[in-house]
């Protein structure tokens, strides 16, 4: 049996030698004239290259400032936040702080006025300190803001500029 397979591979092998026999020579060959490419078809192809080239810098120039920009922005925020989060740190450990000390001065209280007059004036400190924790925690915010904003707009302006007819580069 193993010499049928191996005269029948080897027929087989014989028969397929990649295109169909015969086929290269059945194809007529024609004669195609020479042409020359008209001038102005010429010059109409390389203005239409030189075009896009042209569209094809603006473009890469363009994304590269856009990336740029994005960088810088975020540069920006991530600096801001970290920034509003170490406040927000600050504030949280400064109320645990004033919640313990408030806990340690209720364990020397020894009548029912000392405690009011103690929780009293806790509560009003407490309210004055959020006040100005918001508050800075707003202004933290709005400066941030206004620091992520400036090369969003210088980067807004110039692209208008740049897309505007008649715009040099």
């Amino acid at each position: 049996m193993t010499e049928a397979t191996t005269a029948t591979t080897k027929t087989n092998a014989g028969k397929h030698t990649g295109a169909p026999s015969g086929l290269h020579q059945a194809l007529p060959k024609f004669n195609q004239p020479k042409t020359e490419v008209p001038a102005a078809f010429r010059e109409l192809a390389d203005k239409g290259a030189a075009q896009a080239k042209d569209t094809y810098e603006k473009a890469k120039a363009t994304a590269e400032e856009a990336t740029d920009l994005l960088k810088g922005t975020y540069t920006i925020a991530a600096r801001g936040a970290t920034d509003y989060n170490l406040k927000v740190l600050e504030i949280a450990r400064t109320n645990t702080n004033s919640a313990f000390d408030y806990a340690l001065a209720l364990s020397g209280i020894k009548s029912l006025s000392e405690f009011v007059a103690l929780s009293t004036t806790h509560v009003r400190k407490q309210f004055e300190v959020m006040t100005a924790q918001t508050k800075e925690l707003t202004e933290l915010g709005q400066k941030v803001t206004a620091e992520i904003a400036v090369p969003i707009k210088a980067g807004v302006a110039k692209a208008l500029h740049n897309a505007a007819p008649g715009a040099a580069s």
